[in-house]
């Protein structure tokens, strides 16, 4: 099964046209960002995308209307918007933390109609603030919702639940029973990402992040189908930072490339995952 690689436009400064080619020469497959609205500047990404031959998931993370009607219509002018430009996939940080299984429940159907109509899937992030912040509640949406599929980054469920999770394996399983897309974030009890996975104070949460997503390539691997892997490692506030000065204590861009070759080498041993 194909393992493919994504760098997430968030946090970059350069122009496109540099970002897209340093993303080409690291050795991704890939860019993980949302599209402007604005028809020649969507344009303008599509084709340098293109010149570079990199492919494009498209992302939702603009859930920001309080009011649960409202939102799920801007949730559908959105994804419209995002599934015209024919992207490999579409993840979206789905719904609010704050609606009742029957106010998001509704963004999942839409999500599935439209996913059937392009042919163009579309996974759910387990992202803080949305609808599957925390284990057992995204348990709950997996139990009542069979086909709903997750883009994984179990980094917030570990801030969430101040743990690495070792007591909601339940959960844990489930979610990753319904990964397609993994984001490989490492986070720890007290915050979605840790400075650096390379230092080795992390070396724990590291290894624990590296278990569940063996899991899921394994899971993949057997049933031959594709597993897609955005290295999201993000900048300030995510990275943490002097105070003041807001001086990151990491490099983001070789943060993600590590991340990219650790997970590249690691996958090529077939006896892993």
């Amino acid at each position: 099964m194909p393992i493919k690689f994504y760098a997430p436009l968030w946090g970059n400064t350069l122009s496109f046209k540099e970002f897209c080619k340093n993303v080409a020469e690291a050795g991704y497959d890939g860019v993980e960002m949302d599209l402007p609205l604005e028809a020649s500047a969507k344009r303008e990404v599509l084709d340098t995308l293109k010149e570079y031959d990199l492919e494009l998931i498209a992302q939702y993370y603009q859930s920001f209307e309080p009011e649960p009607a409202a939102n799920l219509e801007a949730y559908r002018r959105y994804l419209e918007h995002l599934l015209k430009a024919a992207p490999v996939a579409v993840n979206c940080q789905t719904g609010k933390d704050f609606f009742t299984f029957e106010e998001n429940a509704p963004h999942f159907s839409l999500a599935r109609r439209l996913s059937e109509a392009s042919g163009i899937p579309i996974t759910h992030e387990t992202h803080r603030g949305k609808c599957l912040y925390a284990a057992p509640v995204a348990a709950s949406y997996f139990e009542k919702i069979p086909d709903l599929r997750i883009c994984l980054d179990i980094s917030h469920w570990c801030n969430v639940h101040e743990s690495l999770l070792e007591d909601q394996k339940e959960a844990v399983n489930l979610a990753l029973s319904r990964t397609d897309h993994i984001h490989s974030r490492v986070g720890f009890a007290e915050g979605p990402q840790v400075n650096d996975p390379r230092a080795p104070e992390w070396s724990d949460a590291l290894q624990a992040h590296l278990g569940w997503w063996d899991r899921v390539v394994h899971r993949h691997r057997k049933a031959g189908t594709v597993l897609r892997i955005t290295t999201e490692f993000g900048p300030f506030p995510y990275m943490p930072s002097l105070a003041y000065t807001q001086m990151p204590a990491g490099n983001q861009w070789e943060i993600n490339v590590y991340m990219l070759h650790l997970l590249k080498n690691r996958y090529q041993d077939t006896s892993l995952g």
